[in-house]
């Protein structure tokens, strides 16, 4: 049984890609402000990386890449050719990973293979994209 809990529409795709872990920035605060601030940090166990992957579905707001997973909370570079639009750049977060390849029973119960790869949220993607990945998801 396949319950949809994603609140993007999304397409299946295709699209080979590059993935790179980014890291995230030094942000130099004000003491007042840092005494009181706190913010979720970029995990940077493997900053510097880079790999091909695949990305296998898309929504305006992340995408699932196949290749080889990142830990949870990194912060990712994906870039990849979308028909229609050309060399797409983003910047995104790694929210969930599938560390192998699997299985699982499908409504029919026949077997849906499920690879390895890493679920990203987008935190940038040029408006442009957005709009076009919209306009693939409504088709």
């Amino acid at each position: 049984m396949s319950t949809e809990n994603r609140r993007a529409r999304r397409i299946v795709v295709n699209v080979p890609a590059v993935v790179e872990s980014v890291g995230q920035p030094a942000v130099q605060l004000h003491p007042n402000l840092a005494a009181v601030y706190s913010r979720v940090g970029a995990s940077s166990a493997q900053s510097g990386v880079r790999f091909p992957g695949v990305v296998r579905d898309l929504s305006t707001n992340g995408a699932f890449i196949a290749g080889d997973p990142l830990p949870l909370l990194s912060r990712v570079s994906v870039r990849f050719d979308l028909e229609g639009v050309g060399a797409v750049e983003a910047i995104g977060w790694v929210l969930w990973q599938r560390s192998a390849d699997c299985e699982v029973p499908g409504a029919d119960g026949k077997p849906i293979f499920l690879p390895r790869g890493i679920g990203v949220l987008f935190e940038a993607v040029p408006l442009d994209v957005r709009n076009a990945i919209a306009r693939l998801v409504s088709r």
